[in-house]
């Protein structure tokens, strides 16, 4: 799609009230901000263009995962040698909500991160960020075997029938799909391991069992619910996007995988 103006904070804004965001709205977005397009200010302008949508009675929600902060043992790209594991597991300086950014979840989400007023829920490898009057509540909590479950950030959107954006990125990136895998009866279980910061500095190596989370079918998911389930689809800039509400489309996520994965 050619792009004839620079995008900007009115005009992102007004895309997502085509897209159908509101004022007031608790939204979990994921994003690929360079299929938007030029934007004037860039990262900070589309933050700007969310919040001014939302207004002061809404919240922003995005992923701050740290997956880099994991048992060195599951790592494939690249494995790092057998030796060096429990020097990573000892040596690895802990999770801190304020001092560890997050990895691989886009500009966006680093943005609303270090954004004033932020709040960013504890888990030391799947940590959510928040903006707005429900952050506090969104990001509380939020144990380590509750990665993606019931207890964390996922389970408080689902209780405040938040919607889910997606901004130039597809139902792969669709993470409320991993609360489906924590609600579907007897879930496969696997081991994690990450680093944790103490109070007094110093640093623990955590252990939990959680859920096996594997997006390797949310793309078919996605597609699936689009056919029956409520969604927006449209434009932010130049960027495909979806707006759908989080509680359908998780449901519809548990009864499609009980349907059709095999335990």
């Amino acid at each position: 799609m050619t792009q004839e103006t620079p995008y900007t904070t009115a005009s992102l804004a007004a895309d997502l009230r085509g897209l159908g965001l509101a004022a007031g709205d608790v939204v979990l977005v994921h994003s690929a901000l360079k299929a938007v397009g030029f934007v004037v200010g860039q990262a900070q302008a589309v933050v700007e263009a969310l919040l001014q949508v939302l207004g002061p009675d809404g919240t922003l929600v995005v992923p701050t995962h740290t997956p880099d902060n994991s048992d060195p043992a599951t790592w494939e790209h690249p494995p790092v040698p057998e030796s060096w594991w429990p020097v990573i597991r000892e040596q690895a300086p802990g999770f801190d909500p304020l001092r560890t950014p997050s990895r691989w979840m886009g500009v966006l989400a680093e943005t609303v991160r270090t954004w004033p007023g932020a709040v960013r829920s504890s888990h030391p490898e799947t940590s959510f960020a928040a903006l707005g009057p429900l952050a506090a509540a969104v990001t509380a909590g939020h144990p380590p075997a509750e990665a993606l479950g019931e207890g964390s950030p996922l389970g408080a959107v689902y209780r405040a029938n938040g919607k889910v954006l997606l901004i130039g990125c597809d139902h792969g990136n669709n993470t409320s799909l991993h609360l489906a895998e924590c609600r579907v009866p007897d879930p496969l279980m696997e081991e994690h391991g990450a680093a944790v910061r103490n109070p007094d500095g110093t640093s623990s190596w955590l252990t939990w069992t959680a859920p096996v989370d594997d997006e390797s079918d949310f793309d078919e998911i996605g597609r699936a619910y689009e056919k029956s389930g409520p969604v927006c689809v449209g434009r932010v800039g130049n960027a495909e996007s979806r707006l759908m509400p989080q509680r359908a489309l998780v449901d519809f996520g548990v009864a499609w995988m009980i349907a059709n994965r095999a335990n």
